[in-house]
């Protein structure tokens, strides 16, 4: 809300700079002002801290200032960092938490240099300033933010594969979740023969989920003159391939989505639903969960008892958290879904497509953001929030304490379909 944050000098109002923050801390991207025309240099910096620490998650921030100043960690933030790092030995987690700023860092790095590259020999914009755009979209990159220092996102690098591959490297990279880059170094180094579970289901249904949001942008908007339809066959395929990958939650957008087929929104809701992988930049309910949920679908058809995946028998409680995190997820999306018709006078495309995309942390719009009321962007922060810590985490951070039952009730077995 301070003056030096924008642009002009005056003081921003309390709402619109609660969303922004929030929407970068949760690395979303949604925005009710523009970025580059709304918030100043010193707001832009902001934005960007915002994002990095939201990338890296709290306690992974935390843990990280614990080491550095006490060199050390106390067994509740090794505990907090170890659940959210998804580690499972606490011993593991200095490692990890360092692991996780080494990967950030370097994939930036790496993502700025091309994007920098790109911007000053491609387009001559004068080094330092390609530079500070270089950095600043590597950061939102990585991190799945989908922040841009340009009004129309990245339309008008649609068709550039200097400027959308980088970008949806870093993305790609950083929404597969950290526990499968660190299994993928340690595969590679060959200090890991055998890949676990959790990365072979995340790399099969990330793939699939990514071919499906390709093909159907491409085919359903290939003739559509507001969308693809402007461009030549190879700038079809660029934009379409950009824009199908980018529901992973990455939230830069090389076409208009506003003009975009109900179709292609609404494939690109469900992606946007899905989300990325766990313990990584992206959001949603992750793919693992997903794909967790049809290997039991699959089980039940078969009449198999219990419910087998790749080789592997799962446990019952894993039903039980995917089950929750996606009917948890499904009934706020809709119950935000339902307020926001209510209260404004978009239509159901729009303010589903709104409302999935805050959940998600995805920050695509069909442009209605900054037209939403008051009431109608703080529902949007509450989903950001919500989406960014998970369903699960949130609801057990409202539970006063666990209660144990020390005893059982008869069974009974009610009609079910």
């Amino acid at each position: 809300m301070l003056p030096v944050a924008s642009e002009d000098g005056t003081v921003t109002d309390w709402v619109t700079a609660l969303f922004t923050s929030t929407s970068s801390i949760c690395v979303t991207g949604l925005i009710v002002v523009d970025t580059p025309g709304h918030w100043s240099t010193f707001g832009e910096l902001v934005i960007l801290g915002l994002i990095q620490v939201g990338g890296f998650g709290i306690m992974t921030f935390a843990s990280l200032l614990g080491v550095l100043v006490t060199r050390r960690l106390g067994m509740r933030m090794q505990r907090s960092a170890a659940t959210e790092t998804k580690t499972s030995v606490l011993g593991d987690v200095r490692r990890v938490v360092l692991g996780v700023i080494a990967v950030s860092l370097i994939m930036e790095t790496l993502t700025a240099l091309a994007l920098t590259a790109r911007l000053a020999a491609g387009y001559e914009i004068p080094l330092g300033q390609a530079t500070y755009l270089g950095v600043f979209h590597a950061v939102s990159a990585f991190n799945n933010a989908g922040f841009a220092l340009y009004s129309d996102s990245l339309i008008g690098f649609a068709t550039d594969p200097w400027i959308c591959v980088p970008i949806v490297v870093a993305f790609v990279l950083g929404g597969l979740g950290f526990p499968v880059l660190f299994e993928l170094a340690r595969h590679a180094r060959r200090q890991q023969r055998r890949w676990s579970l959790h990365i072979r289901i995340t790399l099969g249904a990330y793939a699939a989920l990514a071919v499906v949001g390709v093909i159907a942008v491409i085919g359903i908007e290939w003739t559509n003159p507001a969308t693809l339809g402007q461009y030549d066959p190879i700038g079809k395929l660029v934009a379409g391939a950009f824009q199908g990958l980018t529901p992973r939650t990455a939230g830069f957008n090389t076409l208009d989505v506003g003009a975009m087929q109900p179709a292609s929104l609404l494939v690109t809701d469900v992606l946007m639903f899905i989300g990325g992988g766990s313990a990584g930049t992206a959001g949603g309910i992750k793919v693992t969960t997903f794909a967790l949920l049809a290997f039991v679908m699959l089980a039940e058809v078969r009449g198999e008892p219990n419910v087998h995946v790749l080789g592997r028998k799962l446990p019952r409680e894993v039903y039980r958290q995917a089950l929750t995190v996606v009917l948890s997820g499904v009934g706020l999306v809709w119950l935000a879904t339902m307020t926001l018709l209510l209260i404004t006078p978009f239509k159901l495309d729009d303010v589903l497509f709104e409302a999935t995309s805050a959940f998600g942390t995805v920050g695509l719009s069909t442009g209605i953001t900054g037209d939403l009321s008051q009431a109608g962007q703080l529902i949007l922060v509450v989903l950001m929030f919500v989406g960014r810590l998970g369903p699960i985490t949130f609801a057990s951070a409202l539970a006063l304490r666990e209660r144990g039952k020390r005893y059982d009730l008869p069974e009974e077995r009610p009609i079910v379909g």
